[in-house]
């Protein structure tokens, strides 16, 4: 399996993640999409684009696995 078939899958088992959603290691490896998890580089610390904290827009904690479809302030990735 290659790395990108092995971020698909990552990506598809979490669902796609908000467009605000953001991560050090999306700066360190350069892939922007935060629908995609690598899982190799990084903490795993997450912060909101749009409010640059752990918390989002409604309160509630941010992480990768959490912000996804169906919560109130996910924005979905063009």
């Amino acid at each position: 399996m290659s790395i990108l078939d092995s971020q698909s899958a990552a990506g598809a088992e979490a669902g796609a993640a908000c467009q605000h959603l953001r991560s050090k290691g999306m700066f360190i490896t350069g892939c922007q999409n935060p629908a995609v998890e690598d899982g190799q580089v990084g903490d795993g610390h997450c912060w909101c684009n749009l409010t640059q904290h752990v918390l989002g827009p409604d309160d509630d904690f941010v992480a990768r696995r959490i912000c996804i479809a169906g919560r109130q302030c996910f924005v979905a990735t063009i």
